[in-house]
């Protein structure tokens, strides 16, 4: 089982409001909080944003060596529209709208999107539900 993820973010405030919005969604509660950063929790996994001093670049590119995408369960194919549909008052626009939502194939119902920071998450409906 997963532990934990920890992304290093340019923008510390930015970053609390847009995961927080979207882990919120999913489930997870605010964990840990500190100067640099915040976690969220759900079961025994938990994920980290912190806006670290140690930084090497300023931005985050998901097509370079490294994390491409996050992806979570989000529940039924309603649920991942509404959250494809709020996203945008939130900070994360859409990826591959002409394609939603079915980018990841013709069996894989999923929202994709991108925060201001240049992270991607799948949100993925639970399989078989109509």
């Amino acid at each position: 089982m997963l532990h934990h993820v920890e992304l290093w973010v340019p923008d510390l405030e930015r970053g609390k409001s847009q995961w927080g919005w979207l882990l919120g969604e999913l489930g997870y509660r605010q964990f840990q909080d500190w100067p640099a950063g915040r976690s969220w929790l759900l079961g025994a996994t938990y994920l980290v944003i912190e806006q670290s001093p140690a930084m090497s670049a300023a931005d985050h590119d998901r097509l370079r060596p490294g994390l491409n995408h996050l992806a979570f369960h989000a529940g039924t194919r309603q649920r991942v529209d509404a959250l494809a549909a709020s996203a945008p008052s939130h900070g994360w626009s859409l990826l591959f709208p002409d394609r939603h939502p079915y980018a990841g194939g013709e069996d894989h119902y999923a929202a994709y999107l991108a925060n201001a920071d240049g992270y991607e998450v799948e949100l993925i409906a639970t399989s078989g539900d109509a």
